[in-house]
């Protein structure tokens, strides 16, 4: 039993120290001329070079970020039941951790819209960016060839499944967790992929690397969680 205590520590640790190696490069990108850091036409005017500067970020990274600041809120919400509600010591140790992650990479995401000047919620005429119906409205206008890949498989976990996530308690709450953060994860690492293949911005196209790489991981740990669930 220790040594599958032990085993479990470290995949947490192992997803933990992959998202904080990505949010500390981007770190270093922001400071240094990387992507964080959008010169605007008007900075580029003061400067006397007259041309705008190219912007270091394209559609497919502001609305990566938009949509994946309300998808990683969902998960923190999703995650925060788990201390009290949940049978499973790994369940505990996993909601936690996943809550620390992705509130840093909230953080972080918020931070480079701030400095891109772009808004933190997604243009979509749809009421709240964080809503099913918001995330599964078309942008194919707004946003060019970032057309609809991946907005039928972001995850999202409607209102009801979410009270019941939160009325469940000991196995039955490992359970549902594992059932709904499976999807919630797959839906994001979707994004992810659609952002490395048509972001410009590097410090977004590494966190879409981190996200892939830990939920990944996180999915194939949540899955046997599930089964092991089940049987109870």
């Amino acid at each position: 039993m220790q040594g599958g205590e032990r085993r479990v520590r470290r995949r947490i640790a192992l997803a933990g120290a992959v998202v904080a190696g990505a949010l500390a490069l981007a770190a270093c990108g922001s400071g240094d001329g990387g992507g964080a850091r959008k010169e605007s036409g008007a900075a580029a005017s003061r400067s006397g070079s007259g041309a705008p500067a190219e912007k270091s970020y394209n559609d497919a990274d502001a609305r990566f970020v938009q949509r994946m600041i309300p998808h990683h809120r969902q998960a923190v919400e999703m995650a925060e039941p788990a201390g009290a509600r949940a049978a499973d010591q790994e369940v505990k140790e996993l909601a936690a951790a996943i809550a620390k992650d992705q509130k840093a990479e909230i953080a972080t995401m918020r931070g480079w819209l701030r400095s891109w000047g772009e808004p933190e919620a997604a243009a979509t005429g749809s009421g709240d960016p964080g809503s099913p119906s918001a995330e599964h409205s078309p942008h194919g206008m707004d946003h060019g060839q970032v057309g609809r890949d991946e907005s039928d498989m972001d995850g999202m976990v409607s209102g009801q499944d979410m009270a019941d996530l939160k009325d469940a308690e000991g196995a039955a709450f490992d359970r549902k967790f594992a059932e709904l953060m499976i999807g919630h994860h797959e839906g994001a690492i979707q994004m992810a992929r659609t952002e490395r293949r048509l972001g410009r911005n590097e410090d977004a196209k590494r966190l879409a690397d981190a996200i892939v790489r830990s939920q990944s991981a996180q999915v194939a740990q949540l899955k046997e969680i599930r089964d092991r669930a089940s049987h109870h």
